[in-house]
């Protein structure tokens, strides 16, 4: 390709809204180009990462035993509410309507099709199993579009599922799928960090996401020092430390005045957080919640919200807290009625805790459950945290940030009962299908590599998926030497299937070094005046500091062999 015919100019300064570091890269590169908020063109060096990235890919998910196929994007709104899914994708789904007033939808995903398609396809366990896949564009209207490619409204998602008639069966799709994703981001010279994981709106039983460590990541990833274990924040397991229990005393009322978060009180009144309970006040699908915890633990959101089955949780607004009869710094379950109470189970470990009196500047002491109040739902929404200990053997956790670019899902029969997907087994008995899902965002994939490859100049793209292996950089141009060397060399190079940039504008050395750097392909060949007054190349690889020369007669050789 020549520099001077690409479509996608170079920038010395990134845009303005770009607040990550490969949404400003990838358009300085010119990779990428807006078109709406969350909507992006993928211009040819753009597209030639994303073509290598599926190339492998497809390579993986064929050696495991997946069938690429293509499903539409434009589906009929009746199959999402068939499978309950129309309600719990929430606003997250684009909806429309064709000419005939018939409801329709852009899909996010394709677990409602794919098994409808199955559905007409299967008919006995001779036919399972299987994993059909494909790579395919996806929608979500995403509230805050963010970070160039990393969270946005239009998509390049490859999604396979595999269906089998047991549950032995998808445990062996499950790890075939997990191995190929190793496969993958190893082939992509990515480190992916598998992670245990929530399921979300997509369901399941058990799931795991791959994410790229990087500080612009919007995944906190809690891991333990000692074995090992690996969670999204969303997800972490944790042994909750214990206090020692007391003998139950009497129920005290104590004034507090101004003292309402759980540290002011707690110095006030002269105990540790772990000997408070507070309040935290929900709203789920409309409806106030009151939701209790030992004071030295945070809600875990994404907990609740699975606990509850809600669609949409927020913190409930100060008017809804008094349209509840809440008294906010003072409230607590102790004579609650009328509103859904959920409990941590931290408040089983301790008891005589300091609770909020329902009235304001007072706090009641020595409240305990069952005892002094009611809990509707009791179970595990403590946020997992640095420095909280492992379940599995008591290490230490330590937290990082990360990039989420695939996630595997144990389906189970959720989609399969609800859209009759069901096959015959060897007894000739109807049985629902058993489901695995897994995704990989390949154009997020993309922005991750350059998240956790890139310097002070610009991006280092693996070698694999870069969109070309050498930058052929020619100085000098506008002298008839140095321009038909430069040429002869970028024809040999072709033809002996170099993947080759050649930069053959008229412009300073400063520049065009500056755009070799900041494009990150793996080699930098220069050729100039000088180098040519030794028969020679520069040959520079864009992760070291010092070029070596080359002999211009070996020069077609050695980048064959290096790329």
């Amino acid at each position: 390709m020549l520099f001077s015919k690409l479509l996608g100019k170079t920038l010395r300064q990134p845009p303005a809204e770009a607040e990550i570091i490969s949404h400003q890269l990838l358009v300085r590169a010119g990779m990428i180009h807006q078109l709406a908020a969350g909507v992006y063109c993928l211009l040819p060096l753009g597209w030639r990462v994303l073509h290598k990235i599926q190339q492998i890919i497809r390579e993986e998910m064929d050696a495991a035993g997946g069938q690429e196929l293509s499903m539409p994007v434009l589906q009929p709104r009746e199959l999402w509410q068939e499978s309950g899914r129309d309600n719990s994708m929430g606003e997250v789904l684009f909806r429309l309507r064709d000419r005939r007033e018939r409801e329709m939808v852009l899909g996010p995903t394709h677990e409602e099709v794919i098994t409808l398609l199955v559905r007409h396809n299967v008919r006995s366990y001779r036919d399972l199993p299987m994993i059909p896949y494909q790579i395919q564009t996806k929608f979500r209207d995403e509230p805050r579009p963010r970070g160039g490619l990393v969270r946005v409204r239009e998509f390049v998602m490859k999604d396979a599922y595999s269906f089998d008639v047991d549950e032995e069966g998808l445990d062996r799709s499950y790890e075939a799928m997990k191995q190929a994703y190793v496969n993958i981001f190893q082939r992509c010279g990515l480190p992916a960090l598998m992670v245990e994981a929530d399921s979300g709106a997509i369901g399941g039983k058990a799931s795991h996401e791959f994410m790229l460590l990087a500080e612009s990541g919007e995944d906190v990833v809690i891991r333990c020092q000692s074995c090992g274990y690996a969670a999204n924040a969303e997800k972490a397991q944790f042994a909750k430390p214990p206090v020692e229990k007391e003998p139950e005393k009497p129920l005290q009322e104590v004034h507090t005045p101004g003292k309402k978060t759980i540290a002011d009180l707690a110095a006030f009144l002269g105990v540790p957080a772990s000997k408070t309970a507070k309040a935290v006040f929900y709203a789920a699908d409309g409806r106030v919640v009151f939701v209790s915890i030992r004071g030295d633990l945070e809600v875990n959101e994404i907990k609740l919200k699975n606990a509850l089955k809600a669609t949409e949780l927020r913190l409930a607004t100060d008017a809804e807290v008094a349209a509840a009869g809440l008294v906010a710094g003072s409230a607590s379950a102790v004579g609650l009625r009328g509103i859904q109470h959920v409990a941590d189970d931290s408040i089983l470990l301790g008891n005589n805790f300091v609770v909020g009196a329902n009235k304001a500047d007072y706090h009641l002491l020595n409240a305990n459950y069952p005892r002094d109040f009611q809990v509707d739902l009791l179970t595990d929404i403590a946020l997992a945290k640095p420095g909280h200990r492992c379940a599995q053997c008591g290490g230490q956790f330590t937290e990082a940030r990360g990039i989420e670019v695939g996630h595997i899902f144990k389906l189970g029969t959720a989609y399969s009962e609800a859209l009759g997907a069901v096959f015959l087994d060897a007894e000739d008995r109807e049985r629902p299908i058993i489901m695995g899902c897994y995704g990989i965002g390949v154009g997020r994939l993309l922005a991750a590599a350059v998240e956790q490859n890139h310097d002070e100049r610009g991006i280092i793209w693996p070698p694999a998926i870069a969109p070309y292996q050498v930058y052929l950089c020619a100085l000098n141009m506008d002298t008839p030497e140095v321009s038909q060397q430069a040429r002869e060399l970028y024809q040999q190079l072709q033809q002996a299937g170099v993947q080759v940039l050649f930069d053959d504008r008229v412009e300073s050395a400063g520049v065009k070094f500056n755009d070799a750097d900041l494009l990150g392909l793996p080699l930098r060949v220069t050729i100039s005046p000088r180098t040519l007054a030794k028969e020679a190349v520069e040959v520079k690889a864009r992760t070291e500091r010092e070029a070596t020369l080359v002999p211009l007669a070996d020069a077609v050789d050695f980048l064959k062999r290096a790329g």
